[in-house]
């Protein structure tokens, strides 16, 4: 409509100074002209609008929650009910409801008494038989630490309060002898460990230290260090699978940065390296057929929220256009090998960064 608009009053213009027919002798020029004036660029086509962005939001928010169970679980096709759980709470979480406020909150309610129910006696937040269930814990754990400083009602404060004392106590004690985190625990994974995993329970530890819970510093700092043996050259092509090898990985990367950034460690070096290495791997925003295209965005999101300016603002526009694009007509996401619930959690926490409503994304 705007473009119409110009476009008319441009010819209405040169038709009353009867230039018309001189610039005709001139199309080449007279259509370079055009396209200048009405460039999207110069008229910030690029950035995409709040309405499609609060739509697109609106949408996912509702499928996600119509997809709660009566247990206040979610799950992937049967599977990892406690690190679905704990990423669509962050997803809701984000937009800004809490336990006792919102329209989200009886959802989010209901996750945080299915999280808490699922916690046992040695601190694991999940199933045991869970062939991944450090993962669980994880995002269990993160999403749970978010909730914990918004929650008004003392008796759930104190069953929070022992919920995450008692599942950092099990990072501890799963941690490996070098420093990383496998996919389950080092006494159930023959002293296993890998970069994701480890990422995962670093951010949930952040957080809570960040929400006040007791959390050794030691288990974060071997954490750390962990992710720095991982790296190859310096942080100068990227953090491999794990110590061993694997070949430097972009989403690995990208959540190193968000790892090391929760802790506290912002160097001259290595953080530069890996930030070079993952802006040359995700900054084009790429192919979402990658199986881990979705993951690698959800931390790389964060890099660049917590970098701000333009580089965010560039990213962004990319990246929040595919998301709209991609998005599914009853509001979930679909292109990934994880299930709907999976990426439309992932999706919709990148699309509410800039909401500011959760401290571990805050900058």
């Amino acid at each position: 409509m705007v473009r119409g608009k110009q476009m008319s009053f441009l010819l209405t213009f040169l038709k009353q100074r009867k230039m018309l027919p001189m610039l005709r002798m001139f199309p080449y020029i007279f259509t370079i002209f055009i396209l200048i004036l009405v460039s999207p660029g110069l008229h910030g086509q690029g950035r995409v609008s709040n309405e499609d962005l609060q739509r697109t939001v609106a949408r996912g928010l509702d499928w996600l929650a119509s997809q709660q169970s009566r247990r206040g679980s979610w799950d992937a096709d049967g599977m990892y009910s406690s690190a679905m759980t704990g990423m669509a709470g962050i997803a809701l979480l984000a937009e800004g409801s809490t336990t006792t406020q919102g329209k989200y909150a009886p959802n989010i309610r209901a996750a945080v008494d299915h999280l808490v129910a699922k916690s046992r006696r040695n601190g694991l937040i999940g199933d045991d038989n869970d062939d991944r269930y450090t993962y669980g814990h994880g995002f269990g754990l993160l999403f749970l630490s978010q909730v914990f400083g918004e929650e008004e009602d003392e008796n759930r404060r104190e069953d929070l309060v022992d919920v995450m004392t008692k599942a950092v106590q099990f990072c501890g004690e799963a941690q490996t002898r070098i420093g990383g985190w496998g996919y389950v625990s080092a006494k159930d994974g023959n002293d296993f460990d890998e970069g994701s995993t480890t990422i995962t329970q670093v951010q949930a530890l952040r957080g809570c230290r960040n929400a006040g819970i007791l959390v050794p510093r030691e288990i974060i700092e071997k954490g750390t260090e962990y992710i720095r043996l991982c790296a190859i050259r310096n942080g100068e092509m990227g953090i491999q699978y794990n110590i061993h090898g694997g070949g430097g990985r972009p989403p690995i990367s990208a959540a190193a940065i968000v790892c090391l950034f929760d802790a506290g460690e912002y160097d001259d070096v290595f953080v530069p390296n890996l930030l070079r290495y993952s802006d040359k791997h995700l900054g084009s925003v790429g192919n979402t057929t990658d199986g881990f295209w979705h993951y690698a965005h959800y931390y790389y999101s964060q890099v660049k929220y917590r970098q701000g300016g333009k580089d965010w603002e560039d990213y962004r526009n990319r990246l929040f256009r595919r998301l709209i694009h991609d998005q599914n007509n009853d509001g979930s996401w679909s292109q990934g090998p994880i299930g709907r619930v999976y990426l439309t959690a992932n999706n919709l926490t990148i699309l509410q960064l800039e909401n500011n409503a959760l401290p571990i994304y805050m900058r």
